[in-house]
């Protein structure tokens, strides 16, 4: 899938998510690993966005994703934290711990060497809400920043299309 790879775009997401999620009367709430708070930040960055965003948790370690977003340690070990199911589980997760109707997760490798025996430019980015949770995967390519911004402007995108969804509204 191609996403947009400027700052503008991931900013033109933000102010059509912050004014959808005000206009549907939904909160929502981030839990970042490869992005480590850029979802929330550039939310934050957007007037408005105090109606909307409920908070975020930078959950860089797999501590963090098991202890606080309630990733379970099992599927950790089991898949890395580089997967489908764990991007799930963190959206969940920070739906559940900020109280939001709609949570949004990434994890990924944004290099320089693959982790978790997946290579660099590989994203998950997870969206929970209250009919369900679901995940999906990218494959980007670039340095390390390029990566990281790539992986914000397409969990602003999914998270648009999600705020669109009547079954994420309902």
């Amino acid at each position: 899938m191609t996403e947009p790879r400027n700052a503008t775009a991931a900013g033109q997401s933000s102010v059509a998510v912050v004014a959808m999620a005000i206009g549907n009367k939904l909160t929502v709430a981030s839990a970042e690993s490869l992005t480590a708070g850029m979802v929330a930040a550039t939310l934050a960055n957007t007037p408005g966005a105090s109606g909307m965003l409920q908070g975020g948790v930078v959950a860089y370690q797999n501590s963090v994703k098991a202890n606080v977003l309630g990733v379970p340690q099992e599927l950790l070990d089991a898949v890395g934290s580089v997967d489908g199911q764990v991007a799930e589980a963190m959206a969940d997760g920070a739906r559940r711990v900020c109280g939001a109707d709609i949570g949004i997760s990434t994890t990924g490798v944004a290099g320089p060497e693959p982790h978790d025996g997946k290579a660099v430019g590989t994203v998950f980015i997870g969206i929970a809400g209250k009919s369900g949770t679901n995940s999906f995967e990218y494959s980007f390519s670039g340095d390390r920043q390029s990566i990281r911004t790539q992986a914000c402007e397409a969990a602003l995108a999914r998270l648009l299309d999600a705020l669109n969804e009547v079954d994420y509204r309902s």
